[in-house]
């Protein structure tokens, strides 16, 4: 737990995607009904943020207990099929509370479900990110829960209060900053809920064992992501070069004043160049599914940081899918290995071709270059 010379506003000020996380203890009030003030604030400043430029993709939690409430059920079931249920009957339910709040903004949102497996398949994660990439670029704010309803695993144990998937899916979209709005202030040195001379944290450079012992179990009786989880979360978003933040959800503007650089709460810094090099090594030690041969031309743009553009491939040899890492090779010997964003026989097609024709010989067309540069790693 070191203090370094770093300031918010000097550190978010190329801040463009914004991963929000809300849990159930903000969205439900004492009384078990929706706290639908707190989700108009949420809407109110994700539509500051999208004026500013900014992208803002919601993570949310409550379909249990919003179900629960629906069902006359008084006290948070321990059994796993009441719980599925309960998601059931109140993700619609759920969505329609953020859709109106939305819809006094003048904002459109967009519900998606997630199971764990989208982020271990590869396929899924391209669907997920491209999904995503279009509802952004028409101004619609994607809303994403845990497919609770129909998953056992994640609702016992896997991702707690979509704590770790708002990291999941932060640290697969790509995004900038994580902002998890709790009941608490931030990360204490021991919980404030049991003691009275507990310390905020307002800064962790690195997630050590020392901060790990910080995460305690949930004390709340309708939320079940407790520090626990959140550190843990601080940790996927920490390797993905993703800075987080855990905030209380009851500060007046607490999200538009965390992304302006207001030293709010604990934030978990996340130095990119680190997460950069762990991923282009993890990409150069990766078992390739085929070969794209290049020109002189392609490779010597590549060898300066671009990415690989249809119009300098050649010839593709292999049966792989888009998501799967490949060799780049030119005159006969591999030089780097790529994600690409196209599969073999895409590729086929649109070798020697330029960006602009993509879509006309495929019928769409996700990326201009078939393996971006930042999912391109050279070899020594």
């Amino acid at each position: 737990m070191a203090v370094k010379p770093i300031h918010r506003k000097d550190l978010f000020k190329d801040v463009s995607r914004v991963v929000i996380k809300v849990g159930t203890t903000s969205i439900m009030k004492e009384e078990s009904s929706v706290n639908t003030e707190f989700l108009e604030s949420i809407a109110a400043q994700t539509a500051a943020l999208l004026k500013e430029g900014k992208e803002v993709i919601l993570v949310t939690s409550g379909a249990i207990g919003v179900g629960l409430n629906l069902l006359g059920i008084p006290t948070k079931p321990r059994e796993v099929p009441i719980r599925q249920a309960a998601a059931a009957v109140g993700q619609g339910e759920l969505m329609r509370y953020w859709s109106e709040a939305f819809h006094k903004y003048d904002l459109k949102s967009a519900q998606i479900l997630l199971s764990y497996d989208f982020y271990s398949d590869r396929i899924k994660y391209l669907n997920l990110r491209n999904s995503i990439g279009a509802l952004l670029s028409y101004g619609v704010v994607p809303i994403i829960n845990e497919n609770d309803s129909t998953c056992t695993n994640e609702i016992e144990t896997v991702f707690g209060d979509n704590d770790r998937l708002s990291a999941m899916v932060a640290s697969k979209i790509e995004a900038d900053l994580l902002i998890i709005l709790s009941d608490i202030d931030g990360l204490y040195d021991k919980n404030p809920k049991l003691h009275k001379d507990a310390k905020l944290i307002p800064f962790v450079e690195h997630i050590t064992p020392e901060i790990e012992k910080y995460g305690g179990d949930p004390t709340s009786t309708k939320g079940v992501g407790g520090m626990r989880t959140k550190i843990i979360a601080a940790k996927i978003a920490e390797k993905s070069g993703c800075h987080m933040i855990i905030a209380n959800s009851q500060i007046d503007s607490v999200i538009t004043r965390l992304v302006a650089g207001e030293e709010i709460g604990t934030l978990f810094y996340a130095d990119g160049e680190n997460a950069d090099k762990n991923k282009h090594r993890w990409v150069a030690l990766s078992k390739s599914s085929g070969t794209i041969t290049v020109d002189r031309g392609a490779m010597e743009a590549m060898l300066k940081t671009s990415g690989l553009l249809p119009k300098g491939i050649v010839a593709v040899t292999g049966d792989f899918e888009r998501g799967d890492v490949v060799d780049i090779e030119c005159g006969g010997a591999v030089f780097a290995k790529g994600i690409t964003d196209y599969d073999a026989a895409e590729i086929q097609l649109i070798k020697g071709a330029h960006t602009d024709d993509i879509e006309k010989i495929i019928g769409h067309k996700d990326y201009d270059n078939v393996i971006r540069k930042e999912n391109l790693a050279l070899l020594d």
